[in-house]
């Protein structure tokens, strides 16, 4: 298997202080772009060439909401998962699977010719990932 590929940093946030820490990371030149995942309730600003990610969950309610209110209410405003680059997810699902790591999220995408997997674990020695594979240049 090649190696995972740090991708980005997801920073999750009280959707009252979304707009504020977009602007923080707007002022240092990060060019953040609005991704609204309205099934799933959750407000998205992101800017892969910079591995930026800001994400809160949004007033209308959707299937990730909860979780995310869940986990600010525990966790408070912060580093919300490390996203890694792999080829394919289910080779890198198995191998995280073995140091106690199980899916919370998963996501399959096709928008055109671009086609994105997204699995997001539950954190093993304190490390929040999420695994990545599309075939989107970097």
């Amino acid at each position: 298997m090649r190696p995972a590929k740090l991708h980005h940093v997801v920073f999750c946030v009280r959707p009252e202080n979304h707009d504020a820490a977009a602007a923080l990371w707007r002022d240092l030149g990060v060019d953040l772009q609005d991704f609204p995942l309205e099934e799933e309730g959750l407000r998205v600003l992101l800017d892969w060439s910079a591995g930026i990610e800001v994400i809160s969950p949004s007033e209308q309610e959707g299937t990730e909401t909860a979780r995310f209110r869940e986990w600010l209410d525990e966790h408070g405003e912060g580093v919300y998962s490390i996203v890694v680059r792999t080829i394919g997810v289910e080779g890198a699902i198995s191998a995280v699977a073995a140091h106690g790591m199980d899916v919370r999220y998963r996501q399959h995408r096709e928008h055109g010719e671009r086609i994105l997997d997204e699995v997001d674990l539950s954190p093993a020695f304190g490390m929040p990932l999420t695994l990545l594979s599309t075939n989107t240049p970097d």
